[in-house]
């Protein structure tokens, strides 16, 4: 659909079938035409890159329609922060901060944003280096957060003064929910599991204590649904389609599929073009019923083939 890209990272659908998708190194984010084509600039995000951080996720506001808002999760000089601006054909207004303060390193970001079934903003944040601030309840850090899309903190959240909706995590890059409105997400381990979890407000998913299966400490740590050693899986953005969900795995170089029924997992996942388009990061439903899905062959850790980045279309 796409080639030419430059480390890819979020992606996107508007309501009118264009896309927007994000370079993660240059902070750039392109529209993308309805049904694929040469892409074009239409902003600049003032990203700092290194290593792994940078323009990060993407996320449409579910009322684009009217209100036209674009959010995005980038590294900037001092944080990494979320902010949104109005896109209004290939025009964008001002860039404005929704969420700031998160703490930026090298690695472990985390960097997914996503709007819930019930209208609120999802973010993953990764721990930043600092695996103890995963289990520290008043840290942001190592969190999925929940919001109100202006950033303040919604009904219903596990605490009421409190963003996070769930915590112990070391690097979440992926969201999204099933027929049922559950949540799931994708979580790379550190060097021996990587993870697939169902969560739920306010459970504590273990880092840095328990990594992939282990003890739940009597209740206090919720395991995983699915495990993979990190060679075959480190598991960025995630899809789910007919309850099926769709597992882009970057150091593994395949795409995991995974069967879900009524909130778990059945069977074995299986691999799918395994080896065939290099490292995997971002895989979204698009609005004909496929899968897009970016290759992240550029981010300095792949063998870049011809065209590549790409963005590519599963039927």
């Amino acid at each position: 659909m796409v080639t030419g890209l430059a480390a890819p990272w979020g992606l996107a659908f508007l309501p009118d079938g264009r896309a927007l998708v994000g370079e993660r190194d240059s902070g750039r984010v392109l529209l993308v035409p309805a049904g694929g084509g040469t892409p074009v600039d239409i902003l600049t995000l003032p990203v700092t890159h290194r290593s792994e951080s940078g323009l990060l996720g993407l996320a449409i506001s579910p009322h684009h329609e009217t209100d036209g808002l674009v959010y995005a999760y980038y590294t900037s000089a001092s944080d990494n922060r979320i902010a949104r601006f109005r896109l209004d054909g290939a025009r964008t207004g001002a860039v404005e901060d929704v969420l700031t303060g998160l703490r930026a390193a090298p690695n472990h970001n985390g960097g997914r944003i996503a709007f819930g079934p019930d209208g609120l903003l999802y973010a993953a944040v990764g721990d930043a280096g600092n695996p103890g601030a995963a289990q520290d309840p008043s840290s942001l850090n190592g969190k999925i957060l929940r919001m109100t899309p202006e950033g303040a903190v919604p009904a219903g959240n596990p605490t009421p003064s409190s963003l996070v909706y769930s915590l112990g995590h070391r690097n979440v890059q992926g969201l999204a929910w099933d027929a049922g409105g559950r949540l799931w997400a994708s979580e790379f381990g550190q060097n021996t599991f990587d993870e697939i979890n169902l969560i739920t407000p306010g459970a504590n998913y273990g880092w840095p204590v328990v990594e992939g299966t282990g003890d739940t400490d009597g209740g206090r740590y919720t395991n995983p649904q699915v495990t993979w050693t990190t060679a075959e899986a480190s598991p960025s953005g995630i899809a789910i389609r007919d309850d099926i969900l769709h597992v882009a795995a970057l150091r593994g170089e395949r795409l995991w599929v995974v069967e879900l029924a009524d909130g778990r997992v059945t069977g074995e996942p299986k691999a799918l073009l395994a080896g065939e388009l290099g490292r995997l990061r971002t895989i979204v439903t698009a609005p004909d019923g496929g899968l897009w899905l970016t290759t992240s062959n550029t981010d300095g850790r792949g063998r870049p083939a011809t065209g590549d980045d790409r963005i590519v279309s599963l039927r």
